[in-house]
């Protein structure tokens, strides 16, 4: 590195600063879309929250808002094109581009194949995978016509890597096809300075782990609280995860910190796949 290169070097703070820019976050109103949005727009990011759950997502809008954060919420079934292209369309209105888009939206239903049927499997593909495709393909034009490049963070799973329970499946398949979906879409659109990485989240204290759990009877003579010890004996940071562990990774990929990166997915999981 010569003396040029050190003296045109970002201070930290710009690197990671998003001020100007326009955010998207699926799924953006509660458990790990919440923390992802809150950072995106502690940041200085525009965010859009775009979330099925309407309610959740106008309190959202309203907490950062009145930290003078830039928030907007618009209804969204991400597995809807016609949706898709709607807050597409909002975003741009609303802050004049999208620079950032995080595929964060998912379901995760627990079901053994057994007792699986078509439409269970179809639901899951459908607002696990076949919305990051809709939303990278309505965004990126966007992001192209723009002209200024953008990240497209999309959220898979460590059950990518390795299959972390019974009854996961679909989603399991889900999570592999969006781990591909971005390996591919990264070479696609590098030259348009479009970077597209993953997040590989481990267990996250969430909403929809806390409703999944309690709409599980456990089997005569299991102990849930044993259970739980049991899980977080496997985990070497001995703790579940919390939304904002994924919010600052995703701050980090979604800033000029992560600028020399594309097609990478980081893991986050307190390091279970160690074990």
């Amino acid at each position: 590195m010569n003396l040029n290169e050190v003296e045109t070097m970002k201070a930290i703070s710009e690197l990671m600063s998003l001020t100007g820019k326009a955010a998207i976050v699926t799924g953006g109103a509660k458990g790990i879309g919440y923390g992802i949005s809150y950072r995106l727009a502690e940041a200085g990011a525009s965010v859009l929250i775009a979330d099925i759950d309407t309610p959740a997502a106008d309190k959202t809008v309203a907490e950062f808002t009145a930290k003078g954060w830039k928030a907007a919420a618009v209804t969204t079934d991400v597995s809807s094109e016609d949706d898709v292209e709607a807050m597409t369309r909002k975003c741009r209105e609303l802050f004049g581009s999208i620079d950032i888009l995080v595929n964060n939206a998912g379901i995760y239903p627990a079901r053994p194949i057994a007792q699986m049927n078509e439409a269970d499997f179809e639901k899951v593909m459908h607002v696990n995978l076949r919305s990051v495709f809709l939303t990278t393909k309505h965004v990126s034009e966007v992001m192209k016509a723009v002209g200024k490049g953008g990240n497209i963070i999309n959220i898979t799973s460590i059950d990518v890597l390795h299959p972390s329970m019974v009854g996961l499946a679909h989603y399991d398949a889900s999570k592999q096809g969006v781990w591909g979906f971005t390996k591919n879409s990264a070479l696609e659109l590098a030259p348009h300075h479009i970077w597209v990485n993953a997040i590989a989240p481990g267990g996250v204290n969430t909403p929809g782990i806390e409703a999944m759990q309690q709409g599980q009877k456990p089997p005569a003579g299991v102990d849930p609280k044993q259970q739980i010890e049991a899980f977080l004996a496997g985990i070497p940071m001995r703790r579940m995860g919390e939304p904002d562990d994924i919010g600052k990774v995703a701050l980090f990929l979604a800033s000029d910190m992560a600028s020399y990166m594309t097609g990478s997915q980081i893991v986050v999981d307190g390091g279970v796949l160690l074990t």
